[in-house]
């Protein structure tokens, strides 16, 4: 039988594009996106994740139904995309030199680290940390000003038996500038300060426990006072003390036991020693013991030493002696008698006190230098038999010998008084 010749194109089925879309159906998702993908101009990449791009079924009828029928030509309906290279020819070709490309434009900055961070220093005298200096930096930077260095020593080394000069600029420095900002700024000097006079109080520790054995080896912590000022009820909003100081007593700075006190300031150091402001208990029997014993704190005040350091060189006088002290802790005392006490009492102004203090105020050479700590040191002797006096009446020992003594003392001045009544009324 002979053979049906077919009335259709000579081209084959398979090469026609309703085969190909077809054979686009039964091909895989993922063989679908490669032909896709390899065929497709755009090399950036899609917002959306290739996985989720499959062509449904919808889509494959569509193409088929553009298709028409297979009696047009392969190359009429099949649209082609130009090949990579030529893709590639086009973009070199639009920058085919150097010079034809855009440049960026550069723009003079300080050097960033690739954080973004400016770290800038600025000149010798024109530091960025100084008053009034400028800084520009473009938006969105960080700019790290770099903070000035302690000062240097200089010819004289720090010791720890001595205050440095350098601490003492330090002090001048900060009461001109008693803000946060300025001693956040300058942290070194501080913290070299600080360290230079905790040696200091160190060395003067040893120094004192010679001269009064009650006293405990402390370290500087237990001793020194905070910089920090409390302004919640002062008018003087400034932060900062301008002074360094330190107390020592049988428990460090704190506790009711009478204490020496030492403070270095330029033009304003001191020292001193006693009660300031006893609680009532104590208060109560400061004021017996004045009542009673007023001879005890007289036969402290008028020792040589005492009234030649502290008491302003005064001659042998006990009245003098007892109105010098009473001078110097006059700023809060009472206004009349304390309850419980006659007017005319002899001893009323020692009644009337409510600290017993002494002191004296020191020039910057007797601080400054190797001869500072001998100084102090000297000074806090002279004061021991007083802090002795005011712990045995504000906060006593349990020793009967010095009870004891203390009861035969009683005796002879009632035996005295005695004695002088009896010569009254023999005279009258």
């Amino acid at each position: 039988m002979p053979q049906r010749r077919s009335h259709f194109p000579s081209a084959s089925l398979s090469s026609t594009p309703l085969k190909q879309a077809l054979a686009t159906t039964k091909s895989t998702p993922s063989s679908r996106q490669s032909k896709r993908l390899k065929s497709s101009p755009i090399t950036s990449t899609p917002k959306k994740s290739q996985y989720l791009e499959h062509s449904s079924s919808s889509e494959v009828q569509s193409e088929i139904e553009k298709e028409g029928s297979g009696y047009e030509d392969e190359d009429e309906c099949l649209v082609s995309s130009p090949p990579e290279s030529e893709v590639d020819d086009e973009e070199e070709d639009d920058y085919a030199s150097e010079d034809d490309a855009p440049k960026k434009r550069k723009r003079g900055r300080p050097k960033v680290k690739s954080n973004g961070m400016v770290v800038s220093t600025g000149t010798k005298g024109q530091e960025l940390w100084r008053p009034g200096a400028k800084v520009s930096a473009a938006p969105g930077e960080t700019v790290f000003i770099k903070l000035p260095k302690a000062r240097e020593a200089g010819k004289t080394p720090y010791e720890d038996s001595t205050i440095h000069p350098n601490t003492f600029l330090f002090l001048k420095d900060l009461k001109a500038n008693n803000d946060r900002e300025w001693l956040k700024i300058h942290d070194a000097d501080y913290r070299q300060s600080k360290k230079d006079f905790d040696s200091f109080v160190e060395s003067l520790t040893e120094k004192i426990i010679e001269k009064d054995d009650t006293i405990p080896e402390l370290p500087p912590k237990d001793l020194t006072f905070r910089i920090y000022r409390d302004v919640r009820f002062s008018s003087d909003p400034t932060p900062y003390k301008t002074h360094f100081s330190a107390a020592w007593s049988r428990t460090g700075r704190k506790g009711p036991y009478a204490a020496y006190y030492v403070q270095v300031q330029p033009s304003g150091s001191f020292i001193a020693a006693g009660v300031w402001q006893p609680e009532a208990p104590p208060m109560a029997l400061m004021r017996k013991d004045l009542d009673k014993k007023s001879h005890k704190i007289k036969q402290v005040l008028m020792a040589p030493e005492m009234r030649r350091e502290f008491l302003g060189a005064i001659g042998a006088d006990e009245t003098k002696a007892v109105k010098a002290f009473v001078g110097m802790n006059k700023e809060n005392a009472l206004k009349t008698k304390p309850k419980g006490y006659e007017a005319d009492n002899p001893n009323v102004d020692l009644l009337r006190l409510r600290n017993y203090t002494i002191g004296k105020k020191l020039k910057d050479d007797e601080v400054l230098g190797s001869g500072g700590l001998g100084r102090i040191a000297e000074l806090i002797g002279i004061l021991t038999p007083f802090v002795s006096y005011l712990n045995s009446v504000v906060m006593p020992d349990q020793d009967l010998s010095s009870d004891e003594e203390d009861e035969e003392q009683e005796e002879e001045e009632e035996e005295e008084e005695e004695e002088e009544e009896e010569e009254e009324e023999e005279e009258d």
